[in-house]
């Protein structure tokens, strides 16, 4: 990956949450769960200076490891090798984490079992989501073992 996406994650752990906008669908309520955090300080020794760690309600800690459905946008990140590989984000491009005013819980890495073409239409995908709190190089969310809901 390259430093600026590093970057941009760590800057993700530090940015305050942003309230999601109201979305309607089951696939959509999802990221309206994700957004139930809240943030503590803790000093990261390797960074050397303090940065706001996610703390995950209980809602969301009972979706870690669980099969998940979720509708989104591709997000295109340079240092991804493939169309495995990509970030998903609740809103389009112009409008996420990485370019608009979204918080970073409304962003989250995939990682697909098969390729996804890029579109810049929402899509729906189904995978593992694992939390992340610990890792400033990642993302909080994280979507294993994807694949496209076939419309």
């Amino acid at each position: 990956m390259s430093r600026t996406f590093l970057f941009l994650v760590m800057a993700c752990l530090m940015t305050a949450p942003q309230a999601l906008q109201a979305q309607s669908g089951q696939e959509e309520s999802l990221w309206k769960t994700l957004a139930k955090i809240t943030y503590k300080k803790e000093y990261d020794e390797f960074l050397g200076f303090k940065i706001d760690k996610p703390v995950f309600s209980e809602q969301i800690h009972a979706l870690d490891g669980k099969e998940v459905t979720v509708k989104g946008f591709i997000i295109p990140v340079e240092g991804y090798k493939d169309h495995k590989e990509f970030i998903f984000s609740a809103f389009p491009y112009s409008m996420c984490f990485f370019c608009g005013g979204a918080g970073p819980e409304s962003v989250m890495e995939v990682v697909a079992s098969e390729p996804v073409e890029y579109t810049a239409e929402s899509i729906t995908i189904t995978g593992i989501l694992k939390l992340n709190a610990d890792d400033v190089n990642k993302l909080m969310y994280a979507l294993t073992d994807a694949r496209m809901v076939k419309k």
